[in-house]
């Protein structure tokens, strides 16, 4: 996996946040998609020694999905109930990052039993269980968030005044088509250049307002190179972005693109 320090500029966004998380505080990764939030998230845990404990927020999170569920389980024929515990309590009670990614995707009313947990107390009462909980000594808490996305919410202020906060631009040019080389099926390092160069033109127009920041994503860019290799690259872009959106002139301005990129 490509190093993050190789997909951004600002080198300090690293040193910054292991100086925050080594003080013991809960670090808010903010930034658009494909920008390598989760990619330092999974570096900050190698370089520390944690071992990475993810929820990915959605409407459908509950407190189950975060604190564990009940099941049965059949023991020398007879059965008996047992808690299986989720991600937040793994990773207090082992002393691991509890890493969350999109929070503001959730909804607002699951996410106050982690206050607690977020502060000075490293502590809760699982309301599944009634279990008394208090974090080991090594637990971190890492969060992630796209701002201003389909289906976000604004964050909570008790929650997000628990954060520390670091702002992620997009990948440099060069590193995008590094991961584009890396996790795309498209070989073609020309066109991989391409995409690269029309990929900056969307971060500009994204910058700009002209269009929306779902356009821009790293993660609808690789399924555009993907596709490239089987359809025209004018089709492939409609497939895996234009037709996401309903706003005509965010179409016309990425088909404009296209033509001044790809000749289509």
């Amino acid at each position: 996996m490509m190093n993050f320090l190789f997909s951004h500029n600002d080198q300090t966004i690293r040193e910054d946040a292991i100086n925050i998380l080594n003080l013991k505080k809960n670090l808010l990764l903010k930034g658009p998609t494909g920008s390598g939030k989760t990619r330092l998230a999974e570096d900050l845990s190698n370089t520390l020694n944690r071992k990475i404990y993810s929820i990915n927020c959605s409407v459908d999170v509950d407190i189950e999905s975060l604190l564990g569920f009940k099941t049965i389980e059949y023991i020398d024929g007879k059965q008996e109930i047992k808690f299986i515990d989720g991600p937040v309590v793994q990773a207090m009670k082992k002393g691991g990052m509890l890493y969350i990614d999109e929070i503001n995707m959730a909804k607002p009313e699951v996410l106050p039993v982690l206050n607690a947990v977020l502060d000075y107390r490293r502590r809760m009462t699982n309301p599944l269980t009634g279990e008394e909980i208090t974090a080991d000594d090594g637990f971190l808490a890492v969060a992630a968030i796209n701002v201003g996305y389909v289906g976000t919410m604004p964050m909570n202020e008790a929650l997000l005044n628990r954060f520390n906060v670091i702002e992620i631009d997009y990948v440099s040019k060069e590193a995008l088509t590094e991961i584009l080389k890396e996790q795309s099926i498209q070989n073609d390092i020309n066109i991989l250049k391409q995409l690269s160069d029309f990929h900056e033109d969307l971060v500009t127009m994204t910058k700009q307002g002209q269009i929306s920041k779902e356009p821009s994503s790293v993660r609808s860019l690789l399924d555009f190179a993907d596709l490239s290799t089987e359809m025209p690259m004018d089709r492939a872009v409609r497939r895996t972005i234009v037709d996401k959106l309903d706003n005509d002139q965010e179409k016309k301005a990425i088909l404009n693109a296209v033509k001044l990129h790809f000749g289509q």
